[in-house]
C-alpha cells in the first residue's frame, strides 16, 4: 500500500510531537545529582537505557497515535492518545525536577491505567494500534514498579 503524501506528512507531524517532545523534556528535566543519590532497587537499569528506549516507544506511540488521529479526532482512543501523552510528559518534571516521588508515583499508574485503556478500545478496530502500545505499557509497568520501589527507599 502506497501512502500519499498528506498521510505520510501528518505521520512525520505525529513523529515530531511526540519524539521532539519526549527529547526536549527529557533534556530538560535530565537525571542529576539529586537522582544519583537515591536510593535505588537492585533492578534498577543502567541510566543510559531509557534514552534508546524511551526513543523507540516514542515513535510507536506517534504510529499509534496517526493511526487513531486518522480514524476520528475527537473519538475515544484519541481523547485516550491525549491522556497518555500529557501524563507521559508531565511524570519527568514532576519526578526529576519536582522531587515529588510520590506525586509521579500516582501520575505513571495513571498513565499505565490510560494505556491498558487505550489498547482495550483500540483492539475492536485497530489491532495495530493496539499491539504497537503493548511494549509501552510493558515498559510503563516496569518504570511504575521503579517508580514506587524508589519511593519505598527514600
Amino acid at each position: 500500500m502506497k501512502m500519499r503524501a498528506a498521510e505520510l506528512g501528518s505521520l512525520l507531524l505525529f513523529v515530531a510531537l511526540v519524539l521532539g517532545g519526549g527529547l526536549i523534556i527529557g533534556f530538560a528535566t535530565a537525571p542529576g545529582a539529586w537522582y544519583a543519590a537515591l536510593s535505588k532497587p537492585p533492578f534498577s537499569p543502567p541510566n543510559w537505557i531509557f534514552a534508546p528506549v524511551w526513543s523507540m516507544l516514542y515513535i510507536i506511540i506517534a504510529i499509534a497515535g496517526w493511526r487513531v488521529w486518522r480514524e476520528g479526532r475527537n473519538n475515544l482512543p484519541m481523547k485516550l492518545w491525549w491522556g497518555q501523552l500529557a501524563l507521559n510528559f508531565v511524570w519527568s518534571p514532576i519526578f526529576f525536577s519536582g522531587h515529588r516521588i510520590d506525586i509521579a508515583l500516582g501520575v505513571i499508574v495513571l498513565l499505565l491505567m490510560t494505556i491498558v485503556g487505550f489498547i482495550m478500545i483500540t483492539w475492536r478496530w485497530d489491532k495495530i494500534a493496539s499491539l504497537l502500545f503493548a511494549p509501552y505499557a510493558v515498559w510503563v509497568a516496569f518504570a511504575s514498579v521503579l517508580n514506587g520501589a524508589i519511593w519505598l527507599l527514600n
